[in-house]
């Protein structure tokens, strides 16, 4: 009994240790689904339902029929059957552009008109509001410059109608009318129009998040491709080392912790969107990769300051570059230059291995290539002209200044 009484009180002092935090952060949750749930788009677009209640503009139609104050009342409940079928039909085809655009629909509302003027011209009075019904239906169904010579005609229509079984007192009928057809037109543009760019949101946003998946994917290619060829080759080297110099083997060892930690460091940062490259880090790292792997590198940088974004991507290719060139080429030699001017910049990397010309580039060669082609610049990769394997990438200097810097830099790094 003491044991459960003492579980009892840890399980409400843990509930009771939410932080304030994480209590904040579930009301604000809670807050965002009542406010989605309130939202006027979550009640969906307009449909043929909201075009029903105006059917009770007949109401006074109906209640003469009735009351026998209409003459021939049969046929006049015939034609007010088929007005309220056709109208019926009529409106809940018009919210499907493709049933809106149909002939059986463009007929429909031709009978419904010709039913309309049959009805008004035969009974008036009360049934001459028949004819405002009719422009909502008109309106719902017509788009386009077919409308204004529609909605003209009807409301001079129901305007001659009216003045000839009534008088002036059936003007306010055309006005009606032309209103009906006007006003349903605009408030069913603007709702079709609202829905496409909602819907054109939606692809934009599915869009962004297809391209941030694809960047990341790119990126933890390259990073995890580069770290872990590194830490393969020194791991070769610690245990060629381990028997006979025991110091440089710990030495590689350290190396490999320290390539480690910076491959956590990369991959938080490209979580995070935030990573650029450094040109000249990239370029000390596979220098180093390719002496671990016993490669000789040779590397030469001229030309002017590059900007941020430049030196950022043409890291990526060195590193993608130098991985390959440690995995796949079995050279001995490889060469890496960067020059500059004021308007591009090329890098050039070449090893005397086996190439792989026969075989089609990889995915981190493809996805460089596309990512400098978005940058106005380009990569091209294949065998070299005296064998081996070569890469090609250039961009255009893309921040202004970036050419009046100190003048041209020439260096070589031999190991």
């Amino acid at each position: 009994m003491k044991t459960s009484v003492q579980d009892f009180w840890r399980r409400n002092v843990r509930l009771a240790g939410w932080s304030r935090t994480s209590r904040d952060q579930l009301a604000e949750m809670r807050a965002k689904e009542r406010s989605a749930r309130s939202r006027p788009e979550d009640l969906g677009p307009p449909n043929g339902f909201a075009m029903l209640p105006w059917l009770l503009m007949g109401m006074g139609s109906f209640s003469n029929l009735l009351q026998g104050k209409t003459g021939n009342p049969w046929l006049a409940g015939l034609g007010l059957l088929v007005f309220n079928s056709l109208y019926i039909n009529v409106v809940f085809r018009a919210f499907t552009r493709q049933a809106r655009e149909a002939r059986v629909t463009r007929r429909s509302l031709l009978a419904l008109t010709a039913v309309t003027f049959a009805l008004a011209i035969g009974y008036g009075d009360s049934w001459l509001m028949f004819f405002p019904l009719l422009g909502l239906a008109t309106g719902a169904v017509l788009r386009g410059k077919q409308l204004i010579p529609a909605g003209f005609a009807l409301s001079v229509s129901a305007a001659i109608v009216g003045g000839l079984k009534e008088g002036w007192d059936a003007a306010g009928i055309a006005y009606g009318t032309f209103l009906s057809v006007m006003v349903t037109a605009a408030i069913l543009a603007l709702s079709e129009t609202v829905k496409e760019l909602r819907s054109t949101r939606e692809e934009l946003a599915r869009s962004a998040v297809e391209k941030e998946r694809l960047r990341f994917s790119r990126d933890l290619h390259d990073l995890l491709g580069h770290t872990l060829s590194v830490i393969v080759v020194k791991a070769e080297a610690t245990r060629r080392l381990a028997p006979r110099d025991l110091d440089a083997a710990l030495g590689q060892v350290a190396d490999i912790e320290s390539v480690g930690r910076q491959a956590l460091t990369e991959i938080r940062e490209a979580v995070t969107g935030y990573r650029e490259g450094s040109l000249a880090t990239e370029l000390d790292r596979a220098r180093d990769l390719l002496d671990a792997a016993g490669i000789e590198a040779l590397v030469r940088q001229s030309g002017p300051p590059l900007a941020p974004q430049t030196a950022a991507l043409l890291g990526w290719v060195v590193r993608e570059s130098a991985t390959n060139v440690v995995r796949h080429s079995g050279a001995t030699r490889c060469e890496i230059e960067v020059a500059g001017t004021a308007e591009r910049t090329r890098l050039l990397i070449t090893d005397d291995g086996r190439g792989v010309g026969s075989a089609p580039p990889g995915s981190g060669l493809t996805g460089l290539a596309e990512r400098l082609a978005a940058a106005g610049g380009f990569l091209e990769s294949g065998p070299a002209p005296r064998g081996g394997f070569r890469v090609a990438a250039e961009l255009p200097v893309t921040e202004p200044g970036t050419g009046s810097g100190p003048g041209p830099v020439l260096e070589e790094r031999i190991p």
